[in-house]
């Protein structure tokens, strides 16, 4: 008798302990691969994915072609300081979309109890991610700054009187050479300061150049994957506030990096096909989220690590461009250097650029 109740006790322990627990044990499943809750309809939300990809598109060619015809508006030319207050306007845009909507995201994402307490709660990989993303950042910018300097032979000042270099087939190259040979008849001293001047502005020229391409290319890795989370995403509730905050998003960091396509000179070329990728991103990462809506889960760790390593990489690379290339070379720059009241007003600018995005962080 004893001993069949020292036999029996395990297996009446054990189920006992499997009641207790599966209640517990059922939810993890069930919270991680769908979603669940009153506002998640299927059918009203792709009418609200479909106005999306529209409103987006518009605001997003809105925000970036706006700059590229401020040559044609006296008081938004480059050189004026209304393009600089609105250049750092939306230089504050794209900090707080790092500080306040990405990075929190990856957070999040990393942190989720659907993932495995080890290593993705025992290591802070968003964290680290960013700082490796904004090192990697540096790394393509300073890489780039030389091989772009190594290829236009900036540095190399050509010593005849005409001026003629021997890289005016180059598009840095014809700028270098136009400089100089307004300057080319003249002799000793004069004609060294006209080659240090147009040395000068190439080199600026380059940078402008360098900047656009890596701000470019975070700014695009970033849309596609909120514009992949939107289009997977059937809770209607959400995505009403969502398309709002992304409308002003796009539209505003638009600006910011058509502000630095037009200071790079660009031929028009590739002015159409950096403007062409900017606008088409998130629309084309909202199409892909619908098209994968039936196998995409959010919620799936497949998902979440996907995601989360995404925007922590995407959060290094808008955070390092927004205080680095934008914020600090304009604040160190001649011309803001020369004025303390227009610093005041582009900080002003940057202030506000910053607060209404990171506002936007209340419905996104």
């Amino acid at each position: 008798m004893t001993t069949s109740i020292l036999k029996t006790t395990p297996i009446l322990l054990l189920f006992t302990f499997s009641l207790l627990a599966s209640p517990v044990l059922s939810v993890m499943p069930e919270e991680c691969t769908a979603e669940a809750g009153n506002c998640i309809d299927k059918a009203k939300a792709l009418p609200l994915k479909i106005i999306a990809i529209v409103s987006i598109l518009v605001t997003s060619l809105i925000g970036v072609c706006s700059p590229l015809f401020t040559r044609a508006v006296p008081a938004l030319h480059p050189d004026r300081d209304l393009f600089v207050i609105v250049k750092c306007f939306a230089a504050g845009i794209i900090l707080a979309t790092g500080f306040m909507h990405v990075l929190p995201d990856s957070f999040d994402m990393l942190s989720s109890q659907c993932l495995k307490d080890n290593p993705w709660h025992k290591f802070p990989f968003t964290g680290f991610v960013a700082m490796l993303s904004a090192i990697m950042t540096l790394m393509v910018d300073s890489m780039a700054t030389s091989v772009y300097s190594q290829k236009n032979n900036i540095g190399v000042i050509p010593e005849t009187e005409g001026g003629e270099g021997g890289h005016d087939d180059r598009e840095m190259g014809v700028v270098t050479a136009a400089h100089l040979h307004s300057h080319g008849h003249h002799h000793g001293h004069h004609h060294h300061g006209a080659a240090t001047k147009v040395e000068a502005v190439s080199s600026q020229l380059l940078r402008y150049r360098v900047v656009a391409m890596v701000l470019e290319l975070g700014i695009v890795v970033h849309s596609v994957v909120i514009g992949l989370g939107l289009g997977a995403s059937s809770n209607v509730c959400s995505i009403k506030g969502l398309v709002a905050a992304l409308c002003f998003h796009q539209m505003f960091e638009g600006m910011g990096l058509g502000g630095c396509i037009l200071q790079a000179e660009y031929k028009w070329l590739k002015k159409v096909v950096m403007v062409f990728f900017f606008a088409v991103t998130t629309p084309f990462g909202i199409a892909l989220g619908i098209a994968l809506s039936s196998t995409y889960r959010e919620n799936s760790p497949k998902s979440l690590i996907t995601v989360g390593l995404l925007n922590a990489s995407s959060a290094g690379l808008l955070i390092y461009m927004a205080l680095v290339d934008l914020l600090a070379a304009d604040f160190m720059g001649p011309k803001l250097q020369r004025s303390i009241k227009l610093q005041i007003k582009s900080y002003a600018a940057v202030l506000l650029g910053a607060g209404g995005m990171s506002l936007m962080a209340k419905w996104a």
